[in-house]
Formats: C-alpha cells, structure tokens, sequence
C-alpha cells in the first residue's frame, strides 16, 4: 500500500524520456534531487497490443519504446536511488514483466485509458504490489467494474488516482470534489495526478491543494528543461518547480496534523490556558465566609494567573459555600468552597426485603 499519512511525491517520467535512456536517468537523479519519493515510468513492450497498426502515431511512439534489457538496467538504477518504482503497464507483455519483477516495484498501474480492458486488469489481479487505477475521465460503474474484477481475483491493494492529461488541464475542469466521492463510494485511498499549466503562478499551489484535506499522493510531470517542446512537457513543471512543491507538501502536512487531529501543540495549550487567555471564574462580588453561591455571585475575567477551574465547572459550585472569605475578582477553585455532593438515588437497585 502506497504510503496515506505523510507526504508521497511521485514524479511521472511517461514518455518525456523520447526513447533515450540516459535522458531517463538523467531525469529521475534530478527528480530525487528535488525530494520525489517514487518515480513513475510507462511501460510499452508490445506495441501491437497497444493501438491499431493504422494508427497516425504508431511510428512516432514505437521510437520512443524502451526495450526490456534496458528496462532491467533502469530498475536497478532506481533502487540505487532509494525511492520508490512505479509502472504504468500500457499492454500485457508489460505487466509480464512487472510481475517477474515484482518484489522490487511498489505500484503498477492501469491507466485511464484502459480502466476496464480485462487483459490488463486479469494480470494486475496477478500483481502483489499496490494496483493503481487512473480514474481520470471515468464514470463511477467504470471505476466501480474495474474496482469490484480486481477484489473478486483477492486484489485488495487499489489505489485510485484523480486528475487528466489535457496537455495542459485548466485548474478549473479539476473538480477536487470528486476526491472525496471516490474515497466514500469505494472506500479505496486516493491520489492526485496533477496536469495544469506549469507557467500558471498558481501551478505550485493548486498541486497541494488536496493535501489540505488529506490527499498525501501528488503525481506530478517535470522535466530538467522547461520551455522546450518535448513529448508530455505541457504539464511538466521545472526541477525547481519540484523542489517547491515538496516543500509545499511537507509545510502543508504539518499543518494538517493528521496524525493526531485532536491533539494540541504547546502553543495551542498555551492559548487555551485558563486564567491568562480563556477568561476564569471568579467572584463577583466579596462572598463572606458560609455564603451560599448563586448565579449572580459567579463572573468570569481573565486574571494574572493559570487556574485549574473549566469555565464549564460553573455549575459545580452554584449551591456551594464558602469555606473561607473570598474577595472579589478571586478565582473559585475546591479550595475555597464547600462541594455540594448530591447523593444519587438508587432505590431501583435495591432488592426487595420481602
């Protein structure tokens, strides 16, 4: 399972490489450099199994198909890198291959484009990795087939990720909304693979915005140089891009405390403190010594000191008295009244003598 309470960054390579592995390599360093934790690479061994021969862009991406061999010797890279891989298997003979590897590759996914192509899907069922599922574009029964074929074949491990490639995507057709539907209808964790426009001011913002409410996986495109047109550069931000947004991320998840929602820094405490900050209570008025407290003789003011008394004790000492003679503007603690116990009536517990 991919990582949920802490940031997890995944640089996405797809095929900005063009074939050319050395600019792969090249590109995840750079990636690590900046703080990813995974790296994200497409996988295409058989392009036949891919699109029809007819295809206008068959010859164009058939050049930029990495061989096997050379996919090996970039696993191996990888984990000299101590980060995560991660495959997108766009055909069978791909999947083939990531399961062979299996026990050193953390994800394969399926992309959006083949959310319900069964072939895939029957060998993902195979993979004992993390299986995720690119939800872009999809209807809910499509994400719920693909959803319910892998659980049947006991693949429990999905993941499901939110956001589309629209070389690049206006922030405005993101609708993070949907986040939240697909975590409560499939009960499944999900992730944002971010596309908008690396010149937007914005870009770097708009990336983390679903950590604000608990999305910890971003996905982002990037690229070593910006501003030249390379295959997948539309939505690739800069290595320095990067760099930012992982800081973002981390800045961003301190915020959120997610660990422990409930629980309060020092300085959260510090503000609530009673007595100092949150006013306390305190007399009202001077209450001589056996006074019985009543509502009108109880303030609340903010004092020099810390008191352990809860402005909701209030009513703990309506009906007391006072043990000593207390000024005004004092501070009520247990000290300086007389509690008031009230027994509890118990006469339905007890058994009849009869």
């Amino acid at each position: 399972m991919l990582p949920q309470n802490e940031p997890y960054l995944i640089g996405e390579t797809a095929f900005h490489h063009e074939g050319d592995v050395d600019f792969l390599r090249d590109l995840i360093a750079k990636g690590v450099e900046a703080g990813i934790d995974a790296i994200k690479c497409h996988l295409l061994l058989d392009i036949d199994d891919y699109m029809v021969g007819s295809h206008k862009a068959i010859e164009k991406l058939e050049e930029m198909c990495i061989p096997e061999d050379q996919w090996n010797e970039t696993l191996d890279f990888i984990k000299t890198m101590n980060i995560d891989p991660i495959f997108l298997c766009n055909d069978v003979a791909s999947f083939d291959w990531v399961i062979q590897n299996g026990e050193q590759i953390q994800a394969a996914e399926i992309h959006a484009t083949g959310i319900n192509d069964v072939f895939l899907l029957e060998k993902a069922a195979e993979f004992r990795g993390t299986i995720i599922l690119g939800a872009g574009g999809s209807t809910i029964d499509e994400i719920e087939f693909a959803v319910d074929f892998l659980k049947k074949r006991e693949q429990d491990d999905i993941f499901l990720m939110h956001g589309f490639q629209n070389y690049p995507t206006d922030y405005r057709d993101v609708i993070f909304s949907k986040m939240d539907i697909l975590n409560k209808v499939f009960k499944l964790p999900v992730g944002y693979a971010d596309h908008t426009d690396p010149e937007d001011e914005l870009n770097e913002y708009i990336s983390c915005l679903p950590q604000s409410s608990g999305y910890n996986t971003l996905e982002k495109h990037f690229t070593p140089l910006p501003h030249e047109e390379r295959i997948d550069s539309q939505a690739a931000v800069s290595v320095k891009q990067l760099k930012n947004i992982r800081e973002l991320m981390d800045m961003v998840w301190q915020t959120n405390g997610i660990d422990a929602p409930l629980k309060m820094s020092e300085a959260e405490k510090n503000y609530g403190d009673v007595g100092p900050m949150k006013k306390a209570l305190v007399a009202r008025n001077d209450l001589e010594k056996g006074t019985e407290i009543t509502i009108e003789d109880l303030a609340y003011k903010r004092t020099n000191n810390s008191v352990p008394i809860k402005q909701n004790d209030i009513y703990n000492f309506i009906g007391a008295k006072t043990t000593d003679y207390v000024s005004k503007d004092t501070p009520l603690t247990y000290n300086n009244v007389k509690y008031r116990f009230e027994k509890g009536d118990i006469s339905q517990f007890k058994l009849d003598e009869d």
